[in-house]
C-alpha cells in the first residue's frame, strides 16, 4: 500500500451512519483474505447494518479500531516473496 493510503485509513472518521459503516467495510473487505479472523473482527460492524437501527457501541468502536489496525500493519502490507507461487 502507498503511504498516503495507509494514512487515509488511519485518519478514517468514526462512522455515524449505516451507510458510512458500509463504506468502511467495503474498503476493508478488499483486504479480508489477508486479515486473520476478519469475519470475527468485523462482526460488530456488520451487525450495525441490520434493519434494527444504527447504534454505535463500545464493541463497534473496538472492532472499528481493530480492523483499521489489522489492515494497516506490516504483515498485511508486505509483498509476497518472488519465488513463492502455487504449483500444480
Amino acid at each position: 500500500m502507498e503511504p498516503a493510503k495507509v494514512q487515509a485509513i488511519h485518519d478514517w472518521p468514526v462512522p455515524k451512519s449505516a451507510r458510512a459503516v458500509r463504506g468502511f467495510l467495503s474498503l476493508a473487505g478488499y483486504y479480508r483474505r489477508f486479515v486473520l479472523n476478519y469475519s470475527a473482527i468485523a462482526a460488530p460492524l456488520t451487525a450495525l447494518l441490520k434493519k434494527d437501527g444504527f447504534s454505535w457501541s463500545g464493541e463497534a468502536a473496538a472492532a472499528f479500531e481493530a480492523l483499521k489496525a489489522a489492515i494497516t500493519t506490516a504483515p498485511v502490507l508486505a509483498l509476497p516473496e518472488q519465488g513463492v507461487r502455487g504449483r500444480m
